[in-house]
């Protein structure tokens, strides 16, 4: 997906008063370096379940409105897409107060902070509110890496002087 089209995306949701837009996964990466460094295939953004509406409105907009099925989608997680080249993947998070946010299931809650969705950067000249790198970080981490998953991790820890975590670092050195 090129920066282009995210920047169109974000400002359609501002458009429908979306407030609680933040970007994640590699374009989160790019934003907080502020740059592209590699090509992206969709668009994660994190979204306060209160505004679904205004969110799936904005996107329908820009015709982006169809579920697209993935392994493990769950009602706080899905893609939709444009039948095209278009595809946001959303994560719905509930606002329980106090600068806690919950993302998941009520049997399997993942508890974070509003701080760490708290990130500014710029994707093609557009600022962005973004996730904190350390937040970035540590949701690259628990699952089998792919090279998208080695190339952000190395660009965000050279960035931010952060040591490579384990599973990241090169076993031959």
């Amino acid at each position: 997906m090129p920066a282009e089209t995210v920047t169109t995306v974000v400002a359609a949701l501002h458009a429908q008063t979306v407030t609680t837009v933040c970007i994640g996964g590699g374009w989160a990466v790019d934003a907080l370096v502020g740059r592209q460094t590699r090509p992206h295939s969709d668009l994660d953004i994190w979204v306060a379940a209160s505004e679904t509406e205004g969110l799936l409105a904005g996107l329908a907009g820009q015709g982006i409105d169809r579920i697209h099925p993935w392994l493990g989608d769950r009602p706080w997680n899905f893609v939709l897409h444009d039948g095209r080249s278009r595809r946001v993947d959303l994560h719905l998070y509930e606002d329980l107060g106090g600068g806690r946010l919950h993302y998941g299931s009520v049997h399997a809650p993942f508890l974070f902070s509003g701080n760490d969705l708290s990130g500014a950067g710029e994707i093609a000249g557009m600022p962005v509110r973004c996730e904190r790198p350390d937040f970035a970080l540590a949701n690259h981490l628990g699952y089998d890496v792919r090279d998208v998953d080695r190339h952000d991790v190395a660009v965000l820890c050279r960035h931010f002087e952060i040591p490579l975590p384990e599973g990241y670092r090169d076993p031959g050195l």
